[in-house]
């Protein structure tokens, strides 16, 4: 495996998602991006960042990835923001997925924040993921 699987993670992370027909449903088949564009169509679903470490062993190579899911929502409350968020969460959480040119060991929850973004005025659901890939 070459360093930098992130890509692969990613591809099949959106795959997922896009895949599901509840949470298409919910933002649109447009709704999942890697970035917030300037003047977005809310709610959406933002890769935000992912950070990954050198994960080898002695006689295999591994990465661990910790990453951030943005759910982004223009409702009147986290209500909206939180329900897709569950949504993510379900789709991702301890699933296994196909990555191109690496293997997925796991892919697990570790955690959520939510706040309102002070520059826009949308909610925004924060969920914190960890993958091992190999």
């Amino acid at each position: 495996m070459a360093l930098g699987s992130q890509n692969a993670l990613l591809a099949a992370i959106w795959q997922a998602l896009s895949g599901d027909a509840g949470i298409v449903a919910r933002v649109g088949p447009d709704g999942i991006r890697d970035r917030l564009l300037p003047h977005p169509v809310l709610p959406a679903i933002v890769f935000a960042d992912i950070e990954t470490g050198d994960l080898s062993t002695a006689t295999e190579p591994g990465e661990e990835h910790r990453l951030t899911i943005e759910v982004w929502s223009r409702a009147d409350g986290r209500r909206d923001g939180q329900e897709i968020a569950a949504l993510v969460r379900q789709t991702l959480d301890d699933r296994p997925l196909t990555l191109e040119g690496a293997a997925l060991v796991s892919l697990l929850y570790t955690g959520s924040r939510s706040r309102r973004d002070a520059k826009t005025g949308a909610f925004v659901s924060e969920l914190r993921f960890r993958a091992v890939t190999e």
